[in-house]
């Protein structure tokens, strides 16, 4: 696996521009291909089993030519019913080769903003989200979670 860490990029430069965000979907596009291959070729749901960590889930719920929406969630067992926190909203962008989390209900990276949106807090909201997944895609690889072929 190549070290990402070691490339300039200019998100870590220049936070919270657009430009900045579009590295920053670039980054979640490569780190979420180390853990499910080709995005555009995924179908169905995929489940990821590691020792001492909790179920890793990714679910296609939507795939077309050029953009494929995901969740991407952890499965949490306790007690009967599994619990699914958190459940974030992926949007891959295949021809692009971006990924954006587009939204992540009951998180700290999800606020709702009120009517007459502020495009500095727009991009701030979306800034937060990304860097969530970014650096939760980075602990998942780090953990060792990989996509296999889908479970159903």
């Amino acid at each position: 696996m190549r070290n990402e860490t070691l490339t300039p990029v200019s998100w870590r430069a220049r936070p919270r521009s657009f430009v900045a965000l579009m590295s920053l979907y670039e980054s979640n596009y490569i780190r979420l291909g180390w853990l499910a291959g080709t995005l555009g070729l995924l179908a169905g749901t995929y489940r990821s089993r590691v020792e001492g960590d909790c179920d890793l889930l990714l679910i296609v719920v939507e795939r077309c030519a050029y953009t494929s929406i995901l969740d991407l969630t952890y499965e949490l067992r306790d007690g009967n019913e599994p619990e699914r926190f958190p459940q974030m909203r992926l949007r891959a962008y295949h021809d692009a080769r971006l990924v954006e989390a587009e939204r992540c209900p009951g998180s700290t990276a999800e606020v709702t903003l009120q009517e007459g949106r502020c495009p500095e807090r727009e991009l701030h909201q979306r800034w937060v989200r990304n860097m969530m997944l970014n650096k939760w895609l980075e602990y998942c690889a780090e953990r060792g979670h990989r996509f296999a072929a889908p479970v159903m």
